[in-house]
């Protein structure tokens, strides 16, 4: 710069002339300076400038390994659920829920096994049922006929008594007399009177006259129950009948394990006696009807039996031990005890008649 030049300098900045150069500032210095160490675009000192998103890989692996878990499950439940074990065994064990309608079809196959004295429901779909009366599903109760709901609550309760009473109680099962199912008939019922004395006193019942057709019985001196439990399934329906009476029906199957009554207890033999029935009891009104309070009429009853005789009725179950019956199932008719989607038929060869007996596909 010429000695002309820098004199001029020094005389406009003194005098404050505009488009003099004025000295940078500390701050502005500091900025030219940290701009100069960048390259591209410079950004303004009050820009913002978002931060920069992080990166999540592990959020993103788990999502994506949950996400095809779930299709897995979706798409192979069995295959999946087989690698922690047998489901389908597990499920196979479980209890059956209470039987509240007919079913539509028979309970499915299962793995032909010996019942034992220590699993003598091995193989056979009554493993999987409730024991004794818990069988015998009560239906929720409502003012019928001349019932109000708390009566006809009492008499379904009543109902399912006579049930155990008659098929479950131990002392009948030995062959006594079923003295509490016998209290709950209504003692001015004649034709049930004379039917009540003549089965339970003679030794050679008739078709009608058994006494297996309410009652369950074994010769003790024949058979033992093995063990203290009877599987049952069935349930209660209920309408109104006839005289504005309660009438409930029950249809019920009752498993009956029995061994040899001289067995030893190591190897034992051991029968399913499969017997189903169905009663229907009437709760008369006693302005209508001659009645004791607390006590039914019965409208009808019958039974379907396997395991149970073939030969003419002698009062009590025969199981068939060893040997074959005195006389051979039908092999042309075939029938499954189990499958109680099908009305019971008093004429298929299992009632306690023993003509013309049916051959069981399972016991």
């Amino acid at each position: 710069m010429s000695d002309e030049e820098w004199d001029r300098f020094l005389r406009e900045s003194v005098e404050g002339k505009a488009g003099a150069p004025v000295e940078p500032s500390a701050r502005a210095r500091a900025v030219e300076r940290r701009l100069r160490g960048r390259s591209g675009q410079p950004e303004g000192w009050r820009t913002h400038s978002p931060a920069r998103p992080r990166r999540r890989t592990g959020w993103y692996v788990t999502g994506l390994l949950a996400a095809v878990a779930l299709l897995m499950v979706g798409l192979f439940p069995q295959q999946l659920f087989g690698w922690f074990g047998d489901n389908d065994a597990e499920q196979d064990k479980a209890p059956l829920a209470a039987e509240s309608q007919s079913p539509s079809k028979a309970p499915g196959a299962e793995p032909k096994l010996r019942a034992t004295r220590a699993e003598p429901f091995r193989g056979s779909p009554a493993a999987r049922w409730a024991d004794g009366a818990a069988g015998i599903t009560v239906p929720p109760a409502k003012a019928t006929g001349w019932m109000d709901t708390a009566q006809v609550e009492r008499a379904l309760r009543k109902s399912r008594d006579f049930l155990v009473a008659a098929g479950l109680d131990s002392r009948v099962l030995r062959g006594e007399r079923p003295t509490k199912a016998i209290a709950l008939l209504n003692p001015h019922q004649q034709d049930v009177r004379d039917y009540l004395r003549t089965s339970l006193s003679t030794a050679t019942p008739t078709d009608k006259t058994d006494p297996l057709l309410l009652f369950s019985r074994f010769r003790p001196e024949k058979a033992q129950p093995v063990g203290d439990v009877v599987k049952t399934r069935g349930r209660l329906t209920y309408r109104e009948g006839k005289r504005g009476a309660l009438e409930v029906t029950a249809d019920v199957t009752f498993v009956y394990p029995v061994a040899p009554a001289d067995d030893d207890g190591r190897d034992a033999e051991v029968v399913r006696t499969i017997v189903r029935r169905e009663v229907v009891m009437s709760w008369d009104n006693p302005a209508k009807v001659i009645t004791e309070p607390g006590t039914m009429s019965l409208v009808s009853y019958t039974l379907d039996m396997t395991n149970g005789g073939c030969s003419e009725p002698t009062g009590y179950f025969v199981p068939p031990f060893d040997t074959t019956d005195e006389q051979t199932a039908d092999e042309t008719r075939r029938l499954d005890p189990y499958d109680r989607s099908k009305a019971l038929d008093t004429n298929n060869g299992t009632t306690a008649t023993g003509k013309d007996c049916a051959t069981a596909t399972r016991s």
